[in-house]
């Protein structure tokens, strides 16, 4: 797949998605909100890959949020940055997706790494959300998944006070799962998505769509009940025999009920 905002590649089980705008802080604009939504959607396509790698070109910025350069100037759909469509991409995937923080995760780059289902970041990475101090905010995602992740008191002073967070106490916090050494953020992400990836892949998108459920309004339960439990359903004898005396016109067996 050849993208002109970010990068991917495949190594076995793992796919990578790379923010490819480092002379920007690998903001997000237009296209590249399109592509990364794009992208994931071709992956949910496909059975090669199990865990999604999401990070940042070079080593200074993962990403420190969007730039609606060249939109449309009007306060219409047309003129607003779609990052809804990418981090529900992101949220809806049946793959679990692993933020790999390579710098600083600011403003809707920080939301981005808290929507991924897991993050791990190098020792000198920087996460701060500035909204206020810009006139701006981050309501749903970036105000609810911090809540969850930190605690409602915590996640309003990260929002009122705007304070810069280490990766150390982004550990404390349980804003991530693991910090490493710079020089090792690869390797270790590689680890950490190679381990997930021998995991039960049905099971996995499962424990996934429970998760988004108590979010996910009637789209959430629609996910766990018709997208993973229904097609487990349709795997039964009693599904099969069903299904078979339906297009006999014959009457169901019942003693294959229940298996």
């Amino acid at each position: 797949m050849s993208y002109e905002t970010i990068l991917y590649e495949e190594d076995g089980p793992v796919g990578t998605i790379t923010l490819n705008r480092p002379d920007d802080g690998n903001m997000f604009n237009l296209t590249m909100c399109h592509e990364i939504r794009d992208c994931i959607e071709t992956i949910r396509r496909e059975t090669r890959t199990r865990v999604i790698v999401l990070t940042g070109a070079g080593d200074r910025f993962f990403c420190i949020g969007g730039r609606k350069d060249g939109m449309e100037d009007t306060i219409l759909y047309a003129g607003t940055l779609p990052t809804l469509e990418m981090y529900e991409a992101i949220d809806k995937l049946q793959k679990p997706v692993i933020a790999s923080v390579n710098g600083f995760a600011v403003g809707g780059g920080n939301v981005l790494q808290m929507v991924c289902d897991c993050t791990i970041a190098k020792e000198s990475a920087v996460f701060r959300q500035v909204g206020p101090m810009m006139g701006s905010y981050d309501a749903g995602y970036g105000t609810w998944y911090l809540e969850d992740l930190v605690g409602k008191k915590k996640a309003k002073e990260i929002w009122y006070r705007n304070p810069k967070i280490s990766a150390a106490e982004a550990l404390s916090l349980g804003l991530v799962n693991k910090v490493v050494p710079d020089d090792r953020l690869q390797e270790e992400t590689k680890i950490f998505a190679l381990e997930i990836a021998d995991r039960g892949a049905f099971a996995l998108a499962s424990i996934k769509a429970a998760f988004n459920a108590r979010h996910g309004g009637v789209g959430g339960l629609s996910r766990m009940a018709h997208d993973l439990l229904l097609r487990a359903y349709l795997e039964t004898e009693e599904s099969h025999e069903l299904s078979e005396s339906f297009r006999e016109k014959r009457k169901p067996d019942p003693t294959r009920f229940g298996r």
